[in-house]
């Protein structure tokens, strides 16, 4: 029985398998899903933020509270979406 590394005790310990090497089409796929996303939440932060400064200025807080939780989701959501799709460019689909 041969001794196992850290690296494989730890692998094991989380149920996991050795990432494999990512091909240049999978490196550029995903690189380009940051660029994507990283735009999509650009958008939602600028169509929002004008309008949480309009609110907070106004002194309305509770309109403040709700369009930063709505900001605040709608970006989880688009995080969301972009880890699910790097996953699936990861396994190649």
């Amino acid at each position: 029985m041969a001794i196992k590394s850290a690296y494989e005790l730890a692998l094991e310990r989380m149920g996991g398998q050795p990432s494999k090497k990512l091909t240049q089409q999978q490196k550029a796929k995903l690189a380009e899903l940051d660029r994507v996303y990283s735009a999509k939440i650009a958008e939602e932060e600028l169509s929002l933020n004008p309008k949480i400064a309009t609110a907070r200025a106004a002194g309305d807080l509770e309109g403040t509270q709700k369009l930063e939780e709505t900001l605040r989701a709608q970006v989880q959501k688009l995080r969301r979406k972009l880890d699910a799709e790097k996953e699936a460019a990861r396994q190649g689909k």
